[in-house]
């Protein structure tokens, strides 16, 4: 794989041909909403020898008029203290984020609401709006609705934090009962202040699952050495791009992943 990882190049990669192919439809009887999820650093080599072990076990990866590599553009909102960062930063066990996400090659939109409870389980519901209302889901009284059963603040007091953007390889294993997805190329923009940062040369890895069950995937990575990583793409990009903010348990996370991928490996850019 070239130095870092674009969306021309990943959807270019000759493993594609030797891999098998599941279609967005197929992909439906694999939402797995209510689950256990396990994150992984990766850098983009061993993305690609993950790949090569997966495809030789059976796992399929997603795929639709011959794109592999998905571009994904989300918004996270939070209060103005930033209530929902501190909740996950301080390790509050119950917990909540809320976002609109775009999948950029469709244009299908969503409002998304995600969970957490005590148990580490994950609960996200979500209904697809408007692609206008992408950047304020309070213009849509659909999105209103919605959100306001289930949000854990007054939806008036939420406005858009943090803007995310990564290209994303979707695969499932034969069976159908657990999915991996791997993000890379992540750009973060604290849409507050218009500081930006990126992470260059790292891949974070989800595997998804019903419940806490003898994995596959887990035994392929702690092969490779890879061992999970508790991280939060919203956690990570707020503590990169917004001053004054708690940070302390987030800069251990990213001396971490720098020790992880190696030192020259990982180049955090931050843009006023």
């Amino acid at each position: 794989m070239q130095p870092y990882a674009t969306y021309e190049h990943l959807n270019n990669l000759d493993l594609w041909s030797e891999m098998g192919h599941i279609s967005l439809d197929e992909m439906r009887a694999v939402k797995l909403m209510n689950r256990i999820d396990t994150k992984f650093i990766l850098d983009q080599e061993s993305v690609i020898t993950l790949l090569k072990e997966a495809s030789l076990l059976g796992y399929r990866v997603q795929t639709n008029d011959d794109i592999f590599a998905y571009r994904y553009d989300t918004l996270y909102f939070d209060t103005e203290e930033r209530a929902m960062y501190v909740a996950h930063h301080n390790q509050q066990l119950n917990r909540q984020k809320i976002r609109t996400r775009r999948y950029v090659e469709s244009g299908t939109t969503f409002i998304e609401v995600k969970d957490k409870n005590n148990r580490g389980r994950t609960n996200k519901r979500r209904i697809e709006i408007p692609a206008m209302n992408f950047a304020d889901f309070r213009t849509s009284d659909k999105a209103n609705d919605f959100v306001s059963a289930i949000s854990r603040h007054d939806i008036t007091t939420l406005s858009a934090s943090l803007s995310t953007r990564f290209v994303r390889i979707t695969l499932v294993n034969p069976d159908l009962s657990e999915r991996i997805t791997i993000d890379l190329d992540l750009r973060y923009e604290d849409v507050r202040s218009g500081r930006s940062a990126e992470v260059k040369g790292m891949a974070i890895a989800e595997l998804k699952q019903d419940g806490r069950v003898d994995s596959t995937t887990k035994r392929l990575l702690s092969q490779m050495g890879i061992k999970p990583f508790k991280v939060s793409k919203y956690c990570l990009g707020t503590a990169l791009t917004v001053e004054d903010i708690k940070r302390n348990r987030m800069l251990e996370k990213i001396r971490a992943i720098e020790k992880r991928l190696g030192y020259n490996r990982i180049v955090l850019n931050f843009v006023k």
